[in-house]
């Protein structure tokens, strides 16, 4: 990531967005006759460092009533989405802005704050968390920077603005943002002020919600330094106490390792199956802690009851093994079990011959029983238990067999079931 800001003599390098487009037309309409709106943010931020933002957020002088009549004036989409905290969401040729009345906080407990409107950019951008988050960007083009943050964008550092236990203090899931951008912009060693502060004030992650949690944990584990950040993270015993159980972030390390090897998109579901998945009650506890949805729950459960089919094997799990995972857990199973099994080898593992079991699985059809009741009940078998009975039977001569497909084959199995 390192490389020069976007950024000459204190302006934008690349001044296109401000020129044309959906944001520029905004900012057309919100700014000006007593107001001022600026771009702030992540969006600044990501513009300074040449990247493309993900979303564009706003901040205005102008009353939430204000900018909604604007906005309207315009012919521009508008929901009032956050009034109490000053927020208008502002639809401009399909793309959302949320543009926010300047605030300062009034009051804080750790989770929210109550905010007071005011007219002062300086204020609102000490309110933010990271210096590199504090960044302001004017339509025409000038970056104003009030807390140093494009000298640490510059340096790929993370810093609190101010005082980093205040800063905790007033939101304490900024912990795990700290570490999360720092695994996302920073290199080098985190903060040392800043990941002192975060050690110091644990124990109020206890009062955030789980969804907060889950949703800065997922990022954070798929994060560019998330191998370094997530040791350094569990080293300081802060993900125990979260995930209630304990994380393992050398296996961590290794998933990743083989994931960027093989060129695969980080996976956080099973990053986080890495950290800290062994059994299937660390997934029931998984599902608690983070509030999983239905279909993560079920991806890590499966995975968990897939892992013995694999472990006990040569390494890699010979394609015998890999048929029977792959039928009784079905393909996503498999391959996270495979993954899983292989993070597990540790580092002398044969990337080569793990290739060839990953192949197998991606190639191979899923295995599906080759006969079904009517089977049974054709060869005169009473209907009833004893045909689930034979089914069960043939079903485990057919796996013995090594999943045979011709009918002759099959017919004698059945045989054997019925008369077993």
């Amino acid at each position: 990531m390192s490389g020069p800001l976007a950024i000459r003599d204190g302006r934008l390098a690349d001044l296109a967005a401000l020129e044309e487009g959906p944001l520029a037309r905004v900012l057309q309409a919100l700014d000006g006759r007593g107001e001022e709106t600026r771009l702030v943010g992540g969006a600044v931020r990501d513009l300074a460092l040449g990247e493309k933002p993900g979303d564009f957020d706003l901040a205005t002088t102008a009353r939430p009533e204000t900018v909604m009549k604007r906005a309207r004036a315009a012919g521009f989409g508008v929901a009032p989405t956050g009034l109490a905290h000053g927020t208008v969401t502002v639809v401009v040729e399909g793309q959302p802005f949320e543009v926010t009345t300047l605030r300062r906080d009034v009051e804080t407990d750790g989770r929210r704050a109550k905010v007071a409107f005011g007219r002062d950019f300086a204020a609102d951008a000490l309110r933010r968390d990271f210096t590199i988050n504090a960044l302001s960007l004017g339509r025409d083009g000038t970056v104003h920077d009030y807390a140093g943050g494009l000298a640490d964008l510059a340096a790929r550092r993370v810093r609190f603005i101010g005082d980093p236990r205040q800063r905790i203090r007033e939101d304490y899931l900024r912990i795990l943002r700290f570490f999360r951008f720092s695994a996302r912009y920073g290199e080098g060693a985190l903060d040392a002020d800043g990941f002192r502060a975060a050690v110091e004030e644990r124990e109020g992650l206890a009062i955030l919600s789980r969804e907060r949690v889950r949703a800065e944990l997922l990022k954070l584990l798929t994060a560019p330094r998330a191998s370094d950040v997530v040791t350094a993270v569990c080293e300081a015993g802060l993900l125990s106490p979260l995930l209630g159980s304990l994380t393992d972030p050398a296996r961590f390390r290794r998933l990743a390792a083989i994931e960027a090897r093989r060129g695969s998109a980080p996976d956080a579901l099973l990053r986080l199956a890495a950290l800290c998945l062994r059994v299937a009650e660390d997934a029931e506890r998984l599902r608690e802690r983070l509030r999983l949805s239905n279909a993560e729950f079920d991806r890590l459960a499966i995975l968990a009851a897939a892992l013995p089919g694999l472990h006990g094997f040569a390494i890699p799990p010979p394609f015998g093994a890999l048929r029977l995972v792959l039928f009784e857990r079905r393909r996503q199973g498999a391959l996270d079990a495979l993954s899983i099994a292989h993070a597990d080898s540790g580092a002398a593992a044969d990337d080569r011959r793990f290739a060839a079991a990953y192949r197998f699985l991606l190639e191979t059809p899923e295995p599906s029983l080759p006969i079904t009741g009517a089977d049974v009940l054709a060869r005169g078998v009473a209907g009833g238990r004893r045909v689930g009975a034979i089914l069960k039977s043939f079903q485990a001569l057919w796996i013995r067999a090594g999943f045979p497909r011709e009918p002759e084959v099959l017919a004698r199995l059945l045989d054997q079931a019925i008369e077993g």
